[in-house]
């Protein structure tokens, strides 16, 4: 992998870090010199701003401030997690050491592709820690904040002009109990928090890439 780092600087890496307890020590027995997990990367020059871990759940102060010196980002998986039992992702610390960070949906062991269904779980564990992630944090997390965490914030993450239009458009309320809670919403603040916690892919009427409608009703403009 380092050698086809530095063959191809401008490709992105993707790869596991610190997801449970037992993948730490087993990293640690394999390299035992090198002081934690992240470590092991970053001897190999795997950190830097095309850089994207996943899950960092355990991670150790040294190992933050690895992430923030290197530009290095992470994406939390909170479905897998949570269906692992892997731990809690600590999402303030990410603010704290200034590390750029994305929601993912795991390929593995994550239970749904549908964003706003993951946002709903990243809810939970963040009251399970005394964290009340508001729905503007979220949704900034799963649009520019997942640019930024893969440096493509110049391109996408929201509707700056320039920018390519990729994009969803949502029908906010398509069950009978998002009718029914949307109906009582005051403002966007709290139609954005039911949609993070009671939609799902039902939501979604039409997707966009690059300005070109790439699924949904043909007949709609």
């Amino acid at each position: 992998m380092r050698q086809l780092r530095e063959e191809f600087p401008d490709t992105w890496l993707h790869t596991h870090l610190s997801e449970n307890l037992n993948e730490v020590a087993w990293v640690k027995s394999l390299w035992p010199e090198h002081e934690h997990y992240l470590d092991v990367y970053h001897h190999y020059r795997l950190t830097g701003e095309r850089s994207v871990f996943a899950h960092g759940i355990h991670l150790a102060d040294a190992e933050w401030q690895c992430l923030h010196e290197t530009g290095s980002a992470l994406a939390f998986c909170p479905t897998s997690n949570l269906f692992l039992g892997s731990g809690l992702f600590r999402l303030p610390a990410c603010w704290q050491n200034k590390v750029r960070m994305g929601i993912g949906s795991d390929v593995g062991a994550g239970t749904t592709f549908s964003m706003l269904r993951t946002l709903g779980e990243a809810y939970k564990v963040s009251q399970l820690q005394s964290y009340r992630l508001r729905a503007s944090e979220a949704f900034y997390h799963a649009t520019l904040g997942g640019a930024r965490a893969l440096r493509l914030d110049e391109k996408i993450g929201n509707f700056q002009p320039g920018k390519e239009a990729d994009f969803v458009v949502i029908d906010p309320a398509v069950t009978p109990l998002q009718r029914l809670r949307s109906g009582r919403c005051k403002d966007i603040y709290e139609q954005l928090f039911v949609l993070m916690t009671l939609g799902d892919e039902r939501n979604i009427s039409e997707t966009w890439v690059n300005g070109e409608r790439v699924w949904g009703d043909a007949a709609a403009q």
